[in-house]
């Protein structure tokens, strides 16, 4: 047994992962590499291969790296673990009218609780991840997440929902690292390929980022329940007629029908099948509710709170304070802010620690 411990890695055959395997291994860790398989694109009737993590020449660049490298790789079908939550709720929540985030509830609900159960099974002592972020313990005990050094790729916003048992085994050694420093690294262990190899930055089981043609395919009789509804003003004025509520998100500018001027996508009533269209300010909000929160930094909500709120993944943030109530927190910007998207995740930040998350449920929008 390593000095170091025996950690689970998982293992996409992309550069991120891939190196993370291997300082991990040259670290000293008794690395046990895993490929996971979540989903098959073909039985979706799409027009593109699978790609990102889901492709056989991934599972073979990601075996070969272990073998290389003297240490095991597993490979884990969980396309029925990942199915019946992650999909199923990617089609409840734009049928409800809600742009979903399905990579939290992945990594949240799916690859990390996978991880960590094969990780007992083999008995590691950690899991590891490629995601570019820090793992801290904080002086209360409790485990956190901060920001990458990288600021670019940091992806501390789409872990959020990690809870203690979880965040208290997990490594994530790229955090202290710039992108550049990870394609050095892959050079330096022997794989230039990696360093040019295309990142995929599509939601898996959507490859060609056409989720209304998922939407359409896995749906049955979808267009003819939603079919034949009004684009509306905030007055309620019918402005033209849309394609079904389910294809369109807050914020959206194209697509939509000729005005005269520009509109966007502002609100969607499911239940009266509208689309409100208005001017790009209408998109504009002070206050937000979030429930179905994970707090991470603290064990309990931190009334009052001054912090900064990010209400996507590229979202720069905007100071906010946080109003705790039961079951959920209200959120007070500062500012305005714009295109708050019910179904999408808010993650709280004091400076770059993470101290909690959930998922917006609605705004002071109509």
């Amino acid at each position: 047994m390593s000095k170091q411990g025996k950690v689970l890695v998982a293992m996409s055959g992309g550069i991120d992962s891939t190196v993370t395997a291997l300082m991990l291994h040259a670290q000293g860790y008794e690395v046990v590499g895993i490929t996971m398989k979540t989903w098959d694109y073909a039985a979706s009737g799409g027009s593109k291969k699978e790609t990102g993590c889901c492709n056989l020449d991934s599972f073979n660049d990601a075996r070969q790296a272990a073998v290389e490298h003297g240490f095991a790789h597993y490979i884990l079908d969980i396309r029925d673990e990942f199915g019946d939550f992650v999909i199923d709720n990617f089609v409840e929540e734009y049928l409800a009218g809600r742009t979903p985030n399905p990579c939290v509830l992945c990594n949240t609900h799916i690859k990390w609780r996978a991880l960590l159960k094969r990780a007992d099974a083999l008995d590691c002592d950690f899991i590891a991840t490629g995601h570019y972020a820090k793992i801290k313990q904080h002086e209360n005990g409790r485990y956190g997440i901060s920001k990458a050094i990288d600021h670019t790729k940091d992806q501390s916003y789409v872990l959020w929902g990690l809870q203690q048992d979880l965040l208290s085994r997990t490594l994530l050694p790229l955090g202290p690292y710039k992108k550049t420093e990870i394609r050095q690294m892959a050079h330096d262990f022997g794989y230039p390929e990696l360093a040019k190899k295309n990142e995929s930055y599509e939601i898996c089981f959507v490859p060609d980022n056409d989720y209304r043609g998922f939407l359409k395919r896995n749906v049955t009789g979808l267009e003819a329940q939603v079919d034949g509804g009004n684009f509306i003003d905030k007055s309620g004025k019918v402005l033209g007629k849309h394609q079904g509520y389910p294809f369109y998100t807050i914020g959206q500018r194209k697509g939509l029908i000729a005005l005269g001027k520009p509109v966007f996508v502002t609100h969607i009533d499911p239940v009266q099948n509208t689309v409100t269209l208005g001017d790009e300010s209408d998109l504009d909000a002070s206050e937000m509710t979030v429930a179905k929160i994970n707090w991470i930094k603290y064990e309990e909500a931190p009334d009052q709170a001054i912090v900064t709120t990010k209400i996507r993944y590229k979202d720069a943030g905007a100071l906010s304070v946080l109003s705790a109530q039961a079951h959920q927190v209200g959120v007070r910007f500062f500012h305005p802010v714009k295109g708050i998207a019910p179904g999408q995740s808010a993650v709280f930040y004091e400076e770059d620690d993470v101290i909690g998350g959930g998922i917006i449920q609605r705004t002071d929008n109509p």
